[in-house]
């Protein structure tokens, strides 16, 4: 037998030549890609419901090919256009004689007896003539791609890439055009107006010649109907439904989640993860505050919600409704904005770490200068002492920038740059200390990340037998399909421990009236939720951030152009819109305590340091077990007293067996200055009895002017200079002081220590002297 082909083929070398050629040709006639065509980039929830599309660069509106078509779409077109497709190789022999006979009667062309497979072979070579050698190539392409591909695939491509009038191409986009629906989601008159539009998409198509449109769509359904493919009620239903009038506008729920997408899957069809109902509330809620926040010429806002535990973004606004002359289509989400005080948990949880301080430890209120730098609070009113937790509940500037002072300025830079903020790229001295009140840039996605990975590391800790992950600070994803990778289990922290961060988020779920703020009504105290705002300089940014259990939600309220506006604050801009997203979300419990990273001991209740032998009210309260190196109370200290507590005495004026011992809580003279203000409470230590002799110890401090301060004397409406008001506080205001300028005796005071002086122009050196011999000095510059 192989020899007698052997022979044949030897006998006809030629013939078999050509037919090997002919059947490589044939193998390779079909391209390997068949449409290679511009797409639209289209966005899709996490539930498939499409969120938005981007033109492709063609001008059509032409989706990605659909992994599958509907059923009854699939019916519809194979009853309208090629009936016996299931069954032919590619082309339909009768219905080509009858095109041909047809055409030859007329004399032109009137009929084209193509099939699906030809029509799909016909419109990836678009632009060729239709004449009867181009119908040849098409047939011999057509039986080629019917090798090549299934019956459903060939469906496919004609589904994706018919025209359906206009600009729009494809069935996913003219449904949406059309009807505004998902194609699985149409009706069977929808499907058959569909299925009827491709044969003449220049002619008839929504919104013209409607008469004959609606001809073809009820014939198609009586065919249908004749079939037993529907029902007389489906049928009597279907041909009373309304044809399409005008296109439909495709969604754009999520449009700068969609020029983002494009950038890195231009053309594609992506499934995010974002919520559809969540994604459109929070649209709603941005729109709703932007109608007031135009009002003061505020136009731009972003809002971003990630869930907790898989890191996936919920919702993405961008920015507000607002016009092309607001910069509406910017994307806020990932521009720089100075921080104002967001990342102060930052620094109060890497203190907690690092086991400086306590939770309930006073820090010093008081006015500060720091070289040129002059921090001053919100409302410029200073509380003497506060404890740290009641420093960032209120957001506090003096005692966050003293605070990083004591911590250390790089120190606490390499955490930030460990925390991976993108937009702090110089070096710790660039920023200087006001790097706490919003000195460096962020962006909301880098900051939200962060307070996930917070959240984050508590859920992680309590799920995993206190154990952390190596990657807990990782970057959060848009993308459905994409796994957030956390590392793996290890018992060290990654940055800071569970307990410094539980600690950190109990402060910030206190709902306290920040300093300097009205309207508290927006906020529900009963919602368990940690939350922090910011304010930039020169009210050019408002933030507010918030976590639960389960969710991250971020604000940013602003101009994108940077223009700064009165009362673009964040509590009062942005936080409201913080609480009105949390609330269209699922309730979430608070965090469970990880006791392994805690440790109880006894702290000093009226100065928050551990307690020691002098502290007579004490509490037990959970701190970090890295605070446990941190000194005992430094306020308590004992004292003699009378026997009325009056005076202070000692061996020198009163026997032993006569005095009273007792602990006394003392604050250094000039946070008592500002702490008895706010505390009517606090006693202050008793003066000596005049017999008695004091014993050395700090009584004063000046109020004002700082140290080595630099001071301008303004001049009065007649050209005279305003003196210079000094101003010292005193541990017994009742004491004489005696006040020197440059070794000159200038006056006394009682009572009221405050002296002005008119000094010349230079440098001068302040001195005071008390009755009992204890002196301060300050220097002062008087420039012109």
């Amino acid at each position: 037998m192989i020899t007698s082909i052997i022979q044949k083929i030897k006998q006809h070398k030629i013939k078999t030549i050509i037919l090997v050629i002919l059947v490589i040709a044939y193998y390779f006639c079909l391209p390997k890609t068949l449409f290679n065509v511009p797409t639209s980039t289209v966005i899709e929830s996490n539930e498939g419901v499409l969120l938005g599309a981007k033109i492709a660069d063609d001008g059509q509106w032409r989706f990605p090919q659909l992994d599958s078509v509907p059923e009854k779409f699939k019916i519809c077109i194979v009853q309208f256009e090629d009936e016996y497709f299931y069954n032919h190789p590619g082309f339909n022999p009768i219905s080509i004689a009858k095109a041909l006979w047809q055409n030859i009667e007329s004399g032109s062309v009137k009929r084209g007896g193509s099939t699906l497979t030809q029509q799909v072979i016909r419109l990836s070579r678009k632009g060729q003539r239709r004449t009867y050698l181009e119908k040849l190539k098409e047939l011999v392409l057509a039986t080629r791609l019917e090798f090549r591909y299934s019956k459903d695939d060939i469906l496919k491509f004609y589904a994706s890439h018919a025209p359906f009038g206009g600009n729009v191409v494809g069935l996913d986009a003219a449904s949406w055009r059309y009807f505004g629906r998902r194609p699985q989601e149409l009706s069977w008159a929808e499907n058959a107006t569909l299925a009827v539009l491709p044969n003449a998409p220049s002619l008839i198509f929504p919104g013209k010649n409607q008469a004959r449109l609606k001809e073809k769509r009820n014939r198609l359904l009586k065919k249908l109907h004749d079939q037993e493919i529907i029902d007389q009620l489906t049928y009597e239903l279907a041909i009373e439904e309304p044809l399409p009038q005008k296109p439909y506008a495709l969604p754009q729920t999520a449009k700068h989640l969609l020029n983002k997408i494009t950038e890195t899957h231009k053309g594609k069809r992506v499934q995010t993860s974002v919520a559809s109902y969540i994604q459109q509330e929070a649209n709603a809620i941005v729109a709703k505050h932007y109608k007031e926040l135009k009002q003061n010429q505020v136009y731009n806002a972003a809002v971003l919600v990630l869930d907790v535990k898989t890191r996936k973004v919920l919702a993405y606004v961008g920015n507000t409704p607002t016009d092309n002359a607001h910069q509406k289509d910017v994307n806020v989400i990932h521009k720089p904005r100075s921080t104002g005080s967001i990342m102060k948990p930052f620094l109060y949880t890497a203190i907690l770490d690092a086991g400086d301080l306590l939770p309930n430890t006073l820090v010093i209120d008081v006015p500060t200068k720091i070289g040129n730098y002059n921090p001053k609070n919100f409302n410029e009113s200073y509380d003497g002492a506060v404890t740290a937790k009641r420093a960032l509940a209120r957001s506090l500037n003096v005692p966050a920038v003293r605070m990083l002072q004591q911590f250390g300025l790089d120190r606490f830079h390499y955490h930030l740059k460990q925390l991976q903020l993108k937009d702090i790229s110089y070096n710790a001295d660039h920023y200087g200390l006001s790097l706490i009140l919003g000195g460096a840039e962020s962006n909301l996605w880098d900051l939200c990340k962060t307070y996930a990975a917070f959240s984050s590391t508590l859920n992680h800790f309590g799920d995993n037998s206190s154990q952390y992950y190596t990657n807990e600070f990782c970057e959060p994803s848009f993308l459905l399909d994409e796994n957030v990778d956390f590392g793996s289990l290890t018992t060290e922290k990654t940055i800071f421990d569970a307990g410094s961060i539980y600690l950190t988020y109990d402060s910030l779920k206190e709902v306290n009236r920040p300093e300097g703020e009205e309207n508290w009504e927006f906020f529900d105290s009963s919602k368990e939720i940690a939350w922090k705002t910011g304010t930039s300089f020169g009210f050019r940014d408002a933030w507010a951030i918030g976590s639960t259990k389960d969710y991250i939600v971020g604000v940013w309220v602003g101009n994108a152009d940077g223009e700064g506006r009165p009362g673009l604050i964040g509590t009062t801009t942005a936080a409201p819109i913080l609480f009105d997203v949390f609330s269209i979300l699922p309730k979430s419990d608070w965090f469970d305590v990880p006791y392994d990273e805690l440790e109880e001991v006894s702290i000093c209740t009226k100065s928050g340091y551990r307690a020691s032998e002098l502290c007579e009210e004490t509490e037990l309260q959970f701190i970090p077990r890295s605070g446990l190196k941190t000194k005992p109370c430094p306020y308590h200290i004992w004292v003699h007293v009378d026997k009325d507590e009056r005076f202070q005495v000692n061996s020198s004026c009163q026997p032993l067996s006569q005095m009273t011992h007792k602990s006394w809580f003392v604050l250094p003279p000039l946070m008592e200055y500002y702490y008895q203000s706010k505390n009517p409470l606090y006693k202050t230590l008793p003066p000596f009895r005049n017999d008695c002799t004091a014993e050395g110890q700090k009584s004063m401090d000046f109020i004002y002017p700082a140290e080595a301060v630099k001071v301008f004397l303004p001049k009065d409406f007649d050209g005279e200079k305003n003196p210079l008001v000094l101003r010292l506080a005193h541990s017994m205001p009742e004491t004489k002081v005696f006040w020197y300028v440059d070794e000159a005796f200038i006056g006394t005071t009682q009572t009221i220590h405050e002296m002005e002086i008119l000094p010349q122009k230079g440098i001068h050196k302040i001195t005071v002297v008390d009755e009992f011999g204890n002196e301060a000095t300050r220097t002062v510059e008087i420039q012109e």
